[in-house]
């Protein structure tokens, strides 16, 4: 999408009204990662608007302005999301739980229950920085799978290698992840 690269291009060079006309560009995109973040973890009280407000605020506070095209941007929006909701379940632990985190495994996600579901998501947020200390390429394959939905040709674009890539490391992630996880 050449429209949004030029778009980006002027958010970068600190154009206000760019930024703007980006969100309307790629809000639908945007709502449907949303959708399918809120999906999965529907233990959240996020609604798919606030996630995509909440992350594109995060995203001009940091780094959104340095993506460079469409699929770099979205894999940032990506990782803003993910910070919104790993927030926002944290915040409900300590509210719920005093703050403890239970460990799970990634079998276990589907078939939680709501608020357990929470637990998990914090849970692979921490083991998922972790991964980050050891190969920070497979902690942003999990994070664009995992927590953007995006596909293999999407994050192969926006890092930058094959498809093929993506498809064995997205596997040794998952492997290593479940090591992690397991309780």
């Amino acid at each position: 999408m050449p429209e949004t690269t030029q778009l980006l291009a002027q958010v970068r060079a600190g154009a206000p009204e760019a930024r703007e006309e980006l969100l309307g560009l790629v809000y639908e995109e945007l709502r449907r990662i949303a959708r399918g973040q809120l999906r999965r973890r529907n233990g959240a009280s996020l609604v798919t608007t606030e996630l995509v407000h909440e992350a594109f605020l995060k995203l001009y506070a940091g780094p959104g302005a340095d993506a460079k095209d469409r699929a770099h941007f979205l894999a940032l929006a990506a990782t803003a999301m993910r910070q919104v909701l790993i927030d926002h379940f944290r915040a409900r632990q300590a509210e719920k739980r005093g703050g403890g985190v239970e460990v799970a495994t990634l079998e276990t996600f589907h078939g939680a229950s709501l608020e357990d579901r929470g637990s998990m998501v914090v849970a692979l947020h921490e083991a998922l920085e972790r991964l980050e200390g050891f190969d920070p390429r497979l902690a942003r394959i999990v994070e664009c799978r995992f927590f953007g939905g995006m596909t293999e040709d999407e994050i192969a674009e926006a890092l930058s290698v094959s498809k093929r890539t993506v498809s064995r490391e997205w596997r040794q992630a998952k492997a290593w992840l479940a090591r992690e996880l397991e309780p």
